[in-house]
């Protein structure tokens, strides 16, 4: 397997391809790095050469932040926002969707999977008060 940024990289998909699994790297990106190295898209990655790996590992590590790096500035983002309390942080501290998505219903993904139904607010006669 190919090592790049840390990560191994599938062998069978096509170097465009499998470069999205760097984190940091998309689909787009892949596309950006591979003509700027001159590597043909199509290619597999087992049949890339040492000598075009190394060229990819390089203009990657000098040209973008990717895995780790990335990773520690967005979390440090993230922490910024919360220590100023401003809304952005404050919606991280709180665990809300941050980028304005409705919260009556469909926040599932960032509150987990609450579900508070509401009865008719009336107990039952024979219950006690």
């Amino acid at each position: 397997m190919a090592r790049i940024a840390g990560i191994n990289i599938p062998n069978e998909k096509r170097i465009e391809a499998s470069l999205p699994y760097i984190y940091g790297v998309g689909l787009s990106l892949s596309r950006k790095i591979l003509n700027a190295t001159q590597i043909n898209p199509d290619k597999r990655t087992q049949d890339l050469t040492e000598q075009e790996m190394n060229r990819l590992r390089d203009y990657i590590e000098k040209n973008y932040k990717v895995e780790g790096t990335l990773r520690q500035q967005v979390l440090l983002n993230i922490k910024r926002m919360k220590e100023m309390a401003c809304y952005r942080g404050v919606r991280h501290m709180r665990g809300l969707p941050v980028r304005g998505q409705r919260t009556k219903t469909n926040s599932r993904t960032r509150r987990g999977n609450v579900r508070k139904t509401a009865g008719s607010g009336r107990k039952a006669a024979s219950e006690k008060t």
